[in-house]
């Protein structure tokens, strides 16, 4: 877990993918037809995840355009004109973000919060308004203590400036803190080469990984965290 035991004082976490789930397939493949691409909501959520892991594995360098467009292409089988992928990215801006809860994410942050920790929003998205407007429609925004969005702060994970910053707010050290997010290079590994405590949330994965450090469930959190630092008694 690489923390101290009985330093960690605080828990991050990455947003989409992790808290809220960001995937519409529905609602894009209306915005494809809105941009004259007839593409199924099925293929593209198979390859947004395709591209997900793509995205995590150069460091999250591709803009959302750059995104969309190889999700688009590799729906559509061909190439996608610039036109079509700019009308696609705004639509879903518009129209096509999730805004529900997976389902482990109420019970992990009640017990996370009762066991003593501070929590926190380490994201990479549009800014920390946004984020906040969005914490606020499913009902968790009261758990947290502070929210930094790449899009504010004009940095953004992997880079370790990003989890300094939200260091700073609370005034800790790496060692006095934790991240959980979606990614296991961006958030995970991010998370660790910054100094911070971390584990990937694989919720697709086996549950075995040590590299990074691997769960599948944020229920699986809470133990995590009570094996760096027992429950107060």
């Amino acid at each position: 877990m690489n923390s101290k035991k009985g330093g960690l004082r605080a828990v991050f976490f990455d947003l989409g993918g992790t808290l809220i789930d960001e995937r519409n397939p529905l609602a894009w493949s209306e915005c494809a037809a809105a941009a004259g691409l007839e593409l199924g909501p099925d293929e593209l959520v198979h390859f947004f995840g395709e591209v997900e892991a793509e995205n995590d594995a150069v460091g999250n360098r591709w803009h959302a355009e750059e995104f969309w467009q190889r999700v688009l292409e590799r729906a559509a089988g061909g190439p996608v004109d610039p036109p079509r992928v700019d009308g696609f990215v705004a639509c879903i801006r518009e129209h096509g973000s999730a805004v529900h809860l997976f389902s482990d994410v109420r019970r992990c942050l009640e017990e996370v919060e009762s066991d003593g920790y501070a929590l926190g929003i380490i994201s990479n998205s549009q800014s920390e308004e946004w984020v906040r407007s969005l914490l606020q429609k499913v009902r968790i925004l009261k758990h947290f203590d502070t929210i930094v969005s790449s899009g504010t702060e004009g940095v953004a994970k992997p880079d370790a400036a990003i989890f300094r910053r939200a260091l700073d707010r609370l005034g800790l050290s790496p060692a006095e803190a934790f991240h959980v997010g979606n990614l296991a290079n961006v958030d995970a590994k991010a998370a660790l080469a910054a100094g911070l405590g971390a584990v990937w949330l694989h919720r697709g994965g086996t549950g075995f990984g040590d590299d990074p450090p691997e769960i599948t469930s944020l229920s699986e959190l809470p133990g995590e965290l009570r094996a760096v630092r027992p429950r107060a008694r």
